[in-house]
């Protein structure tokens, strides 16, 4: 497990930007295909929605939908595959999720045991892929109305915790809800606040402000997953839903076999950001 963490954060060390960077979802997974981006996908193909996967055998497919169903803050679901198909046509023509990420988790009985680039000796006829909405479409939103992401500027993953929320259970599918953070201004807050309830369908608004103790932070220097950034003595920790929340699923259910995206490294669509957008 540990040899996984440091190869997930040496990934983080690259360049979320770069001049030269895909300007498309298409060109975005066809520089990834061919191994010419291997870093975090924040800042690649602006405007185009980045997700979340999750692939299950066949035989959890539906107890799995059960669980985004009754927890569409921390999974909102943009897609499924059929069984053993790698390709989505709702999300883009030409995807294949076997290829398409920078790198993938694979889980065994509930254990990271590989963090391959592309999956395809892992791939089964059996197979059903789920894309999740994820925070960097709202994070676009954010930035439109000059609203500082601390992650961002500093070109590090965003901070995502284990909280004390319980997901409502389906099947063998429960656990806690994992959480992403940005520190704002308390007045710049409330604008975040009102954002992202525009975007039901990437995580919407947040779930928690302020008191990380009281949702099961005992540090919030110490993130789970992705990178700690520092929160000013005037401004307040903000928590929204997030979709590694399966992962902390996948561990606490021991499922025999899974396999998920590696944290901040994501699936580009071809949808439009502004498309998610309720108002």
């Amino acid at each position: 497990m540990a040899i996984m963490q440091e190869q997930t954060l040496a990934t983080a060390n690259l360049r979320r930007e770069k001049p030269d960077a895909p300007s498309t979802g298409r060109a975005a997974r066809l520089a990834i295909r061919r191994n010419e981006h291997a870093g975090p996908t924040s800042g690649l193909a602006p405007g185009f929605v980045q997700a979340n996967l999750a692939v299950l055998p066949q035989a959890l497919a539906q107890d799995f939908l059960q669980f985004c169903q009754r927890n569409p803050k921390p999974c909102p679901l943009l897609g499924i595959s059929a069984p053993g198909d790698p390709g989505i046509p709702a999300l883009a023509d030409d995807l294949d999720i076997r290829t398409d990420l920078p790198r993938y988790r694979v889980w065994r009985d509930g254990e990271v045991v590989e963090e391959p680039t592309d999956i395809m000796a892992h791939w089964r006829d059996d197979l059903v892929a789920f894309v999740l909405g994820c925070s960097f479409s709202f994070e676009e939103a954010l930035m439109a109305d000059d609203l500082p992401i601390r992650h961002i500027e500093r070109n590090v993953r965003v901070p995502m915790y284990r909280t004390n929320i319980a997901c409502t259970p389906s099947g063998p599918f429960a656990g806690p809800m994992v959480v992403s953070m940005r520190p704002f201004k308390p007045a710049d807050a409330i604008r975040a606040v009102q954002i992202t309830s525009r975007f039901p369908s990437v995580h919407g608004a947040p779930i928690h402000l302020g008191h990380p103790h009281s949702i099961g932070i005992a540090d919030i220097a110490k993130p789970d997953y992705g990178d700690p950034v520092p929160v000013e003595a005037d401004e307040i920790p903000v928590f929204w839903a997030c979709g590694v929340t399966p992962q902390a699923v996948i561990a606490a259910a021991k499922l025999p076999f899974a396999i998920t995206h590696a944290p901040s490294l994501m699936l580009v669509t071809d949808l439009k950001n502004k498309q998610l957008a309720v108002l």
